[in-house]
């Protein structure tokens, strides 16, 4: 019995979109490239840099304080015209109550200490209760930022995925794993 022959184009048609659906599922529900188009985490983030987010760990886990997240705009963002999505670092977890004063952010009354922001809160917020199934995010740029302590709180639901490394620029690669020291995180 002799194999017929494929016809070449047909073979490249075929791998083009099988090449095409797995980069499409792996875009969608895996991994993504992003870049930063704002100062708001600096100096965590610059200007232009690109990162890795992934998205499965939240489908299994929640949100951890410090994680830097991608996440679509809320309600009140996109009533406010905005589409693009933003990233922000985890500060409040649901149930908490968070507070900024003094030039400090803390949590249920506590002092969150942060060495990678940029400069001290210079403005007061709260105390507010962080509802369920909803996190309060700030820019490590925290004075030069519009982050929930201006629009409220993000729904689990908006979160696309995780920053987890920096691949450009080349000088700058690495992971984004710098978090807050928060006694009570190191007692769960």
């Amino acid at each position: 019995m002799t194999r017929k022959e494929e016809n070449p184009v047909a073979e490249i048609f075929k791998t083009l979109v099988s090449a095409g659906i797995l980069a499409f599922g792996i875009r969608t529900f895996v991994a993504e490239a992003r870049y930063i188009p704002s100062s708001s985490m600096e100096p965590t983030l610059e200007i232009n840099d690109r990162l890795i987010i992934e998205k499965v760990s939240y489908r299994f886990n929640p949100p951890k304080r410090g994680d830097v997240v991608v996440f679509s705009p809320t309600d009140t963002l996109k009533e406010q015209n905005f589409k693009d999505a933003f990233i922000k670092r985890v500060i409040g977890l649901p149930g908490e109550t968070v507070e900024v004063k003094n030039g400090e952010v803390y949590i249920d009354g506590e002092v969150l200490s942060e060495k990678y922001i940029e400069d001290a809160p210079d403005y007061q917020y709260g105390p507010i209760e962080v509802p369920s199934d909803r996190y309060l995010v700030l820019g490590d740029n925290r004075n030069n930022s519009y982050d929930s302590h201006y629009w409220g709180f993000v729904p689990r639901q908006n979160l696309i995925g995780r920053a987890i490394v920096r691949f450009w620029p080349l000088d700058r690669l690495g992971s984004l794993d710098e978090r807050p020291i928060y006694p009570k995180d190191s007692e769960n």
